[in-house]
């Protein structure tokens, strides 16, 4: 009796977590939607100033004091890293996996600033003994956005500190697939080489007040595009490896459930067949 009790206490307990798992799993799959609702809104947006940026930095030529986030600190050996992580696990080997990866990007730590985004990426960044200059973890992503911007042209284009800046995250591919992330933010580079016709003809229009004063008033907006989709996309990849996890948790529940309830049936016959046999057996030495 006491391994049925036993069995009737875990058939409970697997029960309850997986309508824990199951509840988890809808919301990380509301947010997801939500998350990718998002990144489709802005891509146009996205697009768009990329365009426009491409097209104005195939009409100037690169000066340094007139457009600082375009010059090249060749003569700085460290550089800047984002790093978009989560704040709360339960989401898979997500983190682990962009963890590994930022482990081979960038194996040098003296000569390695880190922003973080997320609890996690900041606790990696604490554990392994990096240099941490920042971290927006707290409240929402997206708010911190100005602030990290104006960290980023502060230290490279004012006080040219570094001569790159990479944005590290985890791009979502689809549901079920979502990889790391090496984004070159800083240098700002020009469009490709390869140009269509329609390009060259989109070159032929006029820019008041000036070239210049657009340009370094669109530029920060332009970081800020980057970085915003990096962050829709790592919230999108939490989003979908949480929901695929706690699909995986509730599975792996119903069929402990379907195993116990088995064995809990298994059991329970067996006692009734003893009983049966010990009544019988009294029966036969009455008679």
């Amino acid at each position: 009796m006491a391994k049925i009790r036993l069995i009737k206490r875990r058939i409970r307990a697997a029960k309850n977590i997986s309508q824990i798992t199951r509840a988890m799993e809808m919301v990380a799959a509301s947010k997801m939607k939500k998350s990718q609702d998002m990144a489709l809104a802005g891509k146009p947006y996205a697009q768009k100033i990329k365009e426009i940026t491409d097209l104005f930095l195939t009409k100037i030529k690169v000066e340094e004091e007139k457009y600082p986030l375009l010059a090249k600190n060749s003569h700085k050996e460290k550089i800047l890293v984002v790093l978009i992580s989560t704040n709360k696990g339960l989401c898979g080997g997500l983190n682990t996996v962009l963890f590994k990866a930022v482990n081979l990007w960038f194996p040098d730590n003296n000569n390695t600033d880190f922003v973080t985004f997320g609890i996690k990426g900041r606790n990696f960044v604490l554990r392994t003994k990096r240099n941490l200059i920042a971290d927006f973890s707290e409240g929402n992503f997206l708010e911190n956005i100005g602030a990290l911007t104006d960290l980023i042209v502060d230290g490279y284009a004012l006080q040219k500190k570094y001569s790159a800046v990479f944005l590290v995250y985890n791009n979502f591919v689809s549901v079920l697939r979502q990889e790391p992330a090496k984004d070159l933010l800083l240098p700002i580079g020009g469009i490709p080489e390869q140009e269509n016709s329609d390009k060259k003809l989109a070159l032929d229009f006029l820019v008041e007040p000036n070239l210049k004063d657009v340009l370094n008033s669109l530029l920060p907006r332009y970081l800020e595009v980057l970085i915003r989709k990096a962050v829709i996309e790592a919230e999108a990849s939490e989003h979908s490896a949480r929901m695929m996890a706690m699909k995986a948790a509730t599975d792996n529940a119903k069929a402990l459930m379907e195993e116990l309830t088995l064995q809990y049936n298994k059991e329970r016959q067996q006692i009734i067949t003893y009983e049966i046999a010990d009544i019988i057996t009294a029966r036969e030495a009455v008679l």
